[in-house]
């Protein structure tokens, strides 16, 4: 029977400091910025949050699934959970977020798929790579509900 990790092993592991310390800001955004992949670069976004979507959602779906589903209904179930925090700070409808996200996580399985890698490139152009893939998702999400609502 495998171990869990705590918080705090996944996000030293992630950020490679150890929780509350004050690079660590630093090191995610070096880290998951100059990844070497888009799948990589997720691995190193946030720790705090992707510990709880890991391990309440993506493991228990990747289980029953496999990995490229998990991996798309993680990035899925986040995008909404932001999409329900804007509804009840904004007391409006939002569907962009999840729409996006969703987006972002099959952009990372379609990547995985094709074992898209650019780990010999320069950090600046890798950080660019990895802002471009958010940057095209999120613009391909506005247009799909432009042309659906």
């Amino acid at each position: 029977m495998a171990t869990k990790i705590t918080l705090a092993q996944f996000v030293k592991l992630r950020n490679g400091v150890p929780l509350g310390h004050t690079d660590s800001l630093k090191s995610m955004l070096s880290r998951s910025l100059g990844a070497s992949s888009f799948a990589q670069f997720w691995q190193y976004w946030n720790p705090v949050w992707g510990y709880y979507l890991s391990q309440c959602v993506y493991q228990p779906i990747k289980r029953f699934f496999g990995k490229s589903i998990a991996v798309a209904a993680t990035f899925f179930v986040s995008g909404f959970l932001h999409d329900l925090a804007i509804m009840l700070i904004k007391q409006q409808s939002s569907i962009l977020l999840t729409v996006w996200f969703t987006l972002m996580g099959l952009a990372v399985v379609l990547s995985e798929v094709v074992k898209l890698r650019y780990s010999a490139l320069p950090w600046f152009i890798r950080a660019l790579i990895n802002i471009g893939f958010i940057v095209a998702s999120y613009y391909i999400a506005k247009q799909l509900l432009s042309w659906v609502l």
